[in-house]
């Protein structure tokens, strides 16, 4: 049952009955052949394979933060596959705008990479960290995405954790922390 809610979650699996056996036994041919076949899993359907993931960060906008850029691989496959399940989890759970979305200052800082199962690349993922945080997941030529807000933040409460965990550093590294906003006015020193 707990491979079948994932292969919902992530729209990696889809079924074409519409009868309620029909679907049922759909699941359970599903489940039957991903577990007689998990080296073929790819995208979110194989999390529990990942075993290292390669990590790069951009940035467009380079003041003021003034980080620079990181590339570098995590072989902790228990980091590893909390930061796969949590991008999972999201895109899973798509937030939908129904008006305007305000987003904090985006300074454009990204972190983009590969999920491996030993060479065996399973997903590339792109999380925009600053200003409307976004993810996506790309696996067998098929993109999910979704902004990290409402529905979609709910389901991967330790996204930010487990990123900053795989990169090793302290969740406030990800992206700026936001501008100061002078409480004083505009002729007041910022506190």
């Amino acid at each position: 049952m707990l491979l079948c809610s994932a292969l919902a979650g992530c729209a990696s699996a889809t079924s074409s009955a519409t009868a309620g056996g029909s679907a049922a036994s759909s699941a359970a041919a599903t489940s039957s052949a991903a577990a007689s076949s998990p080296a073929a899993a790819v995208g979110c359907a194989s999390v529990n394979q990942a075993t290292s993931v390669t990590v790069h960060r951009t940035m467009h906008l380079v003041e003021p933060t003034r980080m620079g850029a990181l590339s570098m691989t995590q072989h902790n496959a228990a980091l590893v596959r909390a930061l796969f399940s949590q991008f999972c989890s999201a895109v899973g759970h798509a937030a939908t705008a129904t008006g305007a979305v305000h987003c904090p200052a985006d300074f454009e800082i990204s972190y983009a990479g590969t999920f491996y199962d030993g060479s065996r690349a399973l997903a590339k993922f792109v999380y925009s960290a600053s200003g409307c945080q976004t993810v996506s997941i790309t696996a067998d030529g098929k993109t999910q995405f979704t902004m990290v807000f409402g529905p979609a933040s709910a389901a991967a409460p330790t996204l930010r954790a487990d990123m900053a965990a795989v990169l090793g550093v302290p969740m406030s590294m990800l992206a700026p922390p936001q501008s100061q906003v002078n409480a004083g006015g505009p002729n007041k020193p910022l506190r």
